[in-house]
């Protein structure tokens, strides 16, 4: 059975309030980790990321889902105690709900990053949820990438939990999605075929000094630099732990459904770059609310209707490691109430406060009903 693990980038928030804060150093201080972050190894610990009011969480690899959901829980725990103990709290938001100034982290990357990218580094305060899918190979790998690319739309609809930035409803369900579309080197693929024409695309890039390093190729599913998996880079940090397993757990299945078709020799779907940036829009916008793009002919229809298709082409997968039921009442219960933007937006409507939509995600994120 392959495994599977978690990134989630949460948001520094302050009670009350509900606007970001700059004290990822100290958070990581608390959590026992140094201020540059990291420990080198899957999971077990909290990272730096990009600014100072943000995060990042890791799980180690799992082959059940719901060990997985205990080690996402727990990995939140530590953050959450973490900002504690310096007086904030954590929200896992796709963006900040309030107007903020974002602060870089301080290090040599981060500041050639602003000197390269300017405004797009600066206002970059998103956080996403990563999902690491086991592969045995690069080769395999690479097969994987050209087969689950018209799906992964689907899993951003179903993430979506950034509709507010700085201070105003954007009308987008993942506005994280539109902010991540601004670095050069984000978005789908076309199909690589190989994993010598991957390696070659990436030494391109890298050669183009336009972006830094190989780190920086923001595809929206790529091959890991640091572990045997492909990683799946498209959904919003999800606020209900139950919402991150979902995606993780269908993740793995459109992984383990592409490896079988490139190990038969099946051709990928030849869906054009165009017409993937088309469905990963309106998954953008719409979440599950209204129509997404067939994976396949890029048609609108209902999103009820592309998620079904979702789960039929990964139905085999699911039964396989048994999750097929526990996801598709997941599925139900996220079609029947919504995202986590459904939900922020209910808080705002109901409440008229953005601070409040911040307290809720707080709730959530811990687990805690409102």
């Amino acid at each position: 059975m392959r495994t599977v693990g978690v990134e989630e980038e949460l948001l520094i928030v302050e009670s009350g309030s509900g606007r970001a804060l700059s004290m990822a150093t100290q958070v990581l201080r608390q959590a026992g980790e140094v201020a540059e972050g990291g420990t080198g190894e899957p999971g077990g610990g909290l990272e730096k990321e990009l600014q100072q009011q943000q995060v990042e969480t890791g799980t180690r690899p799992h082959t059940d889902l719901g060990e997985l959901g205990e080690d996402i829980r727990a990995c939140r725990r530590m953050a959450i105690d973490a900002a504690r103990a310096t007086g904030a709290q954590v929200a896992a938001v796709g963006t900040s709900p309030l107007p903020v100034e974002p602060l870089l982290v301080r290090n040599e990357r981060f500041a050639l990053m602003t000197e390269r990218f300017g405004i797009t580094t600066e206002e970059n305060l998103t956080c996403g949820c990563h999902v690491h899918v086991g592969v045995s190979s690069r080769e395999e790998a690479v097969g994987v990438l050209d087969r689950i690319r018209p799906w992964l739309p689907v899993l951003a609809a179903l993430s979506a939990n950034s509709p507010f930035w700085q201070g105003r409803d954007t009308a987008y369900a993942s506005f994280r999605t539109q902010a991540q579309a601004r670095w050069p080197s984000a978005g789908p693929t076309e199909l690589f075929g190989s994993a010598e024409a991957y390696d070659d695309l990436v030494a391109r890039m890298v050669a183009s000094n336009t972006v830094l390093d190989a780190g920086m190729v923001y595809f929206d599913a790529r091959v890991s630099q640091s572990y045997p998996t492909v990683e799946l880079r498209v959904a919003d940090v999800c606020m209900d732990v139950e919402d991150a397993v979902l995606v993780a757990g269908l993740a793995r299945a459109l992984v383990t459904t592409a490896a079988a078709a490139w190990a038969a020799g099946e051709g990928a779907p030849a869906v054009p770059v165009a017409l993937l940036r088309l469905a990963s829009w309106q998954a953008s916008r719409a979440g599950v609310g209204g129509d997404l793009l067939d994976p396949l002919t890029a048609q609108p229809r209902p999103a009820a209707d592309v998620v079904a298709d979702l789960l039929e082409h990964v139905g085999p997968a699911l039964r396989e490691t048994g999750d097929e039921g526990a996801v598709r009442r997941r599925v139900e219960t996220v079609l029947r109430q919504g995202t986590g933007a459904d939900r922020q937006r209910a808080t705002w409507e109901r409440t008229g406060s953005l601070a409040d939509v911040v307290a809720e995600a707080v709730r959530v994120t811990a687990g805690m009903e409102s």
